[in-house]
């Protein structure tokens, strides 16, 4: 009995001892991961530990960090003992083609494979950087670029009888399409295009660098394009409502300067997209690659050689998803069913009264956001 005692301690001292070799060929380091993912049947990006009935993509990361043996099992559980960080806490039903997290990690041996091999097809790690010790992928981004992608017939004027699959977005309506997003440009008071901002809010001041509509293009027989946005940073629903307003106007169900009214103080009922067509495109660290990116120690966070794995992952698991979906279930045309209930030039208690008629439609789809106060 003594025996078989002193051969179990004997083989788990062993094991210690072989798991502390492990660690010791391959410490801990800072690194930053691209990841890819489609977030159709996930309740967003950032994990809520003690909610598991709500499944995140940082769970199916987090499963897969640890069966690859990069991070301890206790790592799992709290996430702050690697340091982990993500770039944007995309919302429910968002997808991303270059979301960035930044983790502390043993960096074993075909790191990236070992991972991809415990996640689903739909989420992929597509690249590592190492990165310096204090990195933080939130604090250190300067810029996000968000897409969104939505069937053409979204602008079609409210007087016209519509059929969806046949309806082609002419040049001229593109053109108005693309003068009212620039109108975004710049830096402006975005209270009305978000919720919990008062007008006086400093925080509620944000930069948009560019904004425009791309060229459209026919996929299962229905028109879609692809809204482009950089800014800084953005606002819980924030870009949602910036296409919402510009939707309703080209329908013709508000006016122009509704725009540039709702950068004032006064209340302005904007109305919110579906959150199905939004995808974190890329983020951006321009700062910190001019400080560090070329210092022979690290590494800029630019991503050229994997853009054609990003556009492989886009065509396979983003695109066909909104487009799918926007079929199966017509999110885009019930959503325009409720923009006659906004009034756009309504009081405060107005807009309460239409919000309540309209939550059940507007309300089902997720939210953007990448700041501290945006989600």
């Amino acid at each position: 009995e003594e025996n078989g005692h002193q051969n179990k301690r004997l083989k788990r001292d062993a094991d210690e001892e072989d798991v502390e070799d492990q660690n010791k060929k391959s410490p801990k380091r800072k690194i930053v991961l691209l990841m890819a993912y489609s977030g159709k049947g996930y309740h967003g990006m950032q994990r809520n530990v003690g909610s598991s009935q709500f499944k995140t993509i940082e769970d199916d990361l987090v499963s897969a960090l640890v069966q690859s043996g990069c991070i301890p099992e206790n790592h799992g559980e709290d996430m702050k003992k690697m340091s982990f960080q993500r770039c944007a806490r995309t919302d429910k039903g968002v997808s991303a083609a270059g979301q960035i997290v930044s983790l502390k990690v043993r960096l074993i041996d075909d790191i990236l494979e070992k991972i991809n091999n415990h996640l689903p097809s739909h989420i992929r790690i597509l690249g590592l950087k190492r990165v310096t010790g204090g990195f933080n992928s939130k604090n250190k981004c300067d810029a996000r670029t968000y897409s969104y992608m939505l069937p053409t017939f979204a602008f079609a004027h409210k007087d016209h009888d519509v059929q969806e699959e046949v309806y082609r977005l002419d040049k001229e309506t593109l053109e108005k399409v693309n003068k009212l997003l620039a109108c975004y440009k710049g830096t402006h008071n975005f209270h009305n295009f978000t919720s919990q901002k008062g007008p006086r809010d400093p925080s509620a001041k944000r930069y948009i660098m560019e904004m425009y509509c791309g060229e459209p293009f026919v996929r299962e027989n229905v028109e879609f394009a692809v809204i482009k946005v950089k800014g800084q940073s953005f606002m819980m629903h924030q870009i949602r409502k910036m296409i919402g307003l510009v939707i309703a106007i080209v329908k013709g169900y508000a006016a122009e300067s509704i725009i540039e009214l709702s950068w004032g103080e006064e209340k302005v009922d904007v109305p919110k997209a579906p959150g199905l067509g939004l995808v974190l495109e890329r983020v951006h660290f321009e700062k910190y690659n001019r400080r560090f990116g070329n210092d022979g120690l690290h590494e800029p966070l630019e991503w050229t050689e994997e853009e054609e794995k990003i556009a492989v992952f886009k065509e396979q698991y983003i695109y066909p998803t909104i487009i799918n979906t926007e079929r199966e279930e017509k999110s885009m045309v019930n959503w325009l069913n409720t923009l006659s209930i906004h009034d756009f030039n309504s009081s405060v208690v107005g807009m309460q009264a239409n919000h309540k008629n309209s939550k059940n439609s507007s309300d089902l789809e997720g939210s953007d956001g990448c700041d501290d106060d945006s989600d």
